[in-house]
């Protein structure tokens, strides 16, 4: 289990880029291998949970290159997919589990899925009852609640299925699985959760429908290979913008990052927290908008964040919550429950972590109240195997009183694998 120390630093600066999207190349993936032809993937993100991705698919038979630049997937169709020799694991990626149960749940073979000792703890019930409910049979721990899944799937039929809570991943997976069902499935939720999916089952020719609440998906359209250009992860773009708005003196720009708006409800926290945040030369990628972003260092005021901007920041909110303790004033997050299910409970680590950093945190139910002080505190900090908490808090140790020890890195190469570099770049160490 590997630590990293991480010093205060005076100032960040400069340009810099951060890894592909991590839900686009999750996605590029699995549509190119049920495509007809080659699919090209400019910008892939090769972090652990997207190789976990093109693993399991290279064990159904589909073909993937990659000269380092560019993955080439030779797409096998919709019915193309063979059944695997082995149990696919997903790793630590919730996105790989889920979306793929989905895509299984249409195949006319059997496979099981399964994943680390997070994922393993991580709930499946939310994406089996749905897909059950399409006439698939999926077996699980605890009741199928839990990995490891066994997939006996086949001809599904369409269902109207209304999600108790709004999350992509749980759309996808009913999107998928609505490609081989006979009619048209919808998708229904509480508010508009990120949207790759929708662009890019466009992008690749299936036949679907939006409107305000959800989406429907026609059943038996075959998809055609396409070019695929992975922008920035704004996830990832997100650890540095809160660095820079709360290390004095900063000024930083990241480059051709994607602001898809089911996206940027990060960016809009932090407007709203007195960040200075700039979107230049915004345009348009495969689909997906784009932006250069300027950050420049800026002193924060705590607000209440709830409602419909919370599914659009979710995997941000731990770098929101370092913003929030930097803040003057308290930061109050409500209608955040979907934190408690995510690679760790991430209310209860992150207010773990900033108390011992010293600010003062409550927990309640769906989300928690941090109070921000004018310096947090050195000290030694627990990551509990989720990457997003580990580069939180090694942004929180730019601005402490002392040096910062993070445990449990290793989670970081899930999903940025050259995070650190690229601070140590930025700090000017």
């Amino acid at each position: 289990m590997k630590t990293i120390t991480v010093k205060p630093a005076t100032s960040l600066k400069g340009d810099l880029t951060v890894p592909g999207d991590k839900s686009i190349s999750h996605r590029s993936i699995m549509l190119g291998a049920i495509a007809n032809g080659i699919t090209t993937v400019r910008g892939f993100l090769r972090g652990e949970d997207n190789m976990s991705t093109m693993h399991a698919f290279r064990s159904m038979g589909v073909r993937i290159d990659d000269d380092g630049e560019t993955l080439s997937i030779h797409g096998l169709g919709l019915h193309g997919l063979q059944e695997p020799g082995d149990v696919l694991d997903c790793g630590n990626s919730g996105t790989t589990i889920r979306l793929i149960t989905g895509l299984l749940s249409g195949q006319s073979f059997f496979s099981v899925v399964t994943g680390d000792q997070y994922l393993r703890k991580r709930p499946m019930k939310r994406v089996v009852e749905p897909l059950t409910r399409m006439g698939a049979r999926i077996l699980g721990r605890n009741q199928g609640s839990l990995a490891p899944l066994a997939i006996s799937g086949g001809l599904l039929k369409a269902i109207d299925y209304q999600s108790p809570v709004s999350s992509a991943q749980i759309k996808s997976s009913i999107m998928l699985a609505g490609l081989y069902a006979d009619g048209e499935t919808t998708v229904r939720e509480p508010s508009l959760s990120r949207d790759h999916s929708e662009r890019m089952f466009r992008q690749f020719g299936a036949s679907l429908e939006r409107f305000e609440d959800g989406v429907t998906v026609r059943g038996g359209y075959e998809l055609t290979a396409q070019e695929v250009s992975v922008p920035g992860d704004i996830s990832s773009a997100a650890f540095f913008i809160v660095a820079a708005l709360v290390t004095p003196n900063s000024e930083i720009i990241i480059r051709n990052v994607g602001v898809n708006p089911t996206r940027t409800g990060v960016i809009d926290i932090l407007k709203a927290m007195g960040g200075d945040i700039e979107l230049l030369d915004q345009r348009e990628l495969s689909g997906e908008p784009v932006a250069d972003i300027q950050v420049r260092s800026s002193k924060l005021k705590g607000i209440s964040i709830s409602g419909s901007v919370v599914p659009r920041a979710i995997d941000e909110f731990p770098a929101v919550c370092v913003a929030a303790a930097c803040a003057e004033g308290v930061t109050s997050v409500r209608d955040a429950k979907e934190l408690r299910v995510k690679e760790t409970d991430r209310i209860t680590a992150m207010a773990k972590n900033l108390r011992t950093l010293g600010a003062v945190v409550s927990e309640t139910d769906d989300g928690m109240d941090i109070t921000g002080v004018e310096c947090l505190a050195g000290g030694e900090v627990e990551s509990f195997g989720d990457h997003r908490i580990a580069m939180s808090l090694s942004v929180a140790a730019l601005v402490a009183a002392d040096e910062i020890t993070i445990k449990d890195v290793d989670c970081v190469a899930t999903s940025f694998p050259t995070f650190f570099q690229i601070l140590e770049k930025v700090a000017g160490k």
